[in-house]
């Protein structure tokens, strides 16, 4: 009886270690069939990009800051266009974009500078911007420090043809009810945008 019992008791044995191994090769097997989870390699579906529009898909390249809010042609076949505009916290609206010489020669920006003595010394800049509150009927000018120099960029060296330059430019903010506005600078013409808030 002693024999008989511990053949069963190994045949039992044998069964349940047989079972678990067939159990642990399925499982073990059914994370590769590539149906389920992506398998962390690079692949055109594991990249989280499927379906993603070509806007997206410049933003993901580029940064958010390429929504273009406005964009208006003119002086010596220039582009200028404005993909942010941002109240900060204090009291301020920052305007950025990029400006592009179309044309066949050198751009200075020596209309962009305004007409203001004071301001010849920020040279190619965008000092003479302002930005037109229609309904308020207010014009707000770029802020400068106590020196006089703008708080916008300069052009240093300029833009040559074919190429494109950032630019930004700061000013007061206007009431927080005005959520459009003009931005205007040299003999371009206006280009309507509207104000967001800064995170």
């Amino acid at each position: 009886m002693s024999i008989r019992r511990s053949m069963t008791t190994r045949r039992a044995m044998t069964a349940v270690a047989i079972t678990t191994g067939l159990v642990l090769t399925v499982v073990g097997c059914g994370g590769d069939g590539g149906d389920d989870k992506p398998d962390g390699k690079s692949s055109p579906t594991s990249s989280g990009k499927r379906g993603e529009s070509p806007a997206e898909k410049e933003q993901d390249g580029q940064g958010a800051t390429d929504k273009v809010l406005a964009e208006v042609k003119g002086e010596e076949s220039i582009t200028l266009t404005v993909t942010s505009a941002v109240r900060d916290a204090g009291g301020f609206v920052t305007v950025s974009g990029k400006v592009t010489n179309n044309g066949g020669k050198f751009w200075a920006a020596a209309n962009w500078r305004g007409e203001e003595r004071e301001l010849n010394k920020n040279g190619s800049s965008v000092a003479g911007a302002n930005l037109i509150d229609n309904e308020g009927k207010k014009k707000y000018l770029v802020l400068r420090d106590t020196e006089g120099r703008c708080l916008c960029t300069k052009f240093t060296g300029g833009v040559k043809p074919s190429q494109t330059a950032d630019w930004y430019a700061q000013f007061p903010a206007p009431p927080e009810a005005t959520t459009k506005v003009d931005f205007q600078v040299g003999a371009m013409p206006p280009a309507p945008i509207e104000l967001s808030e800064g995170e």
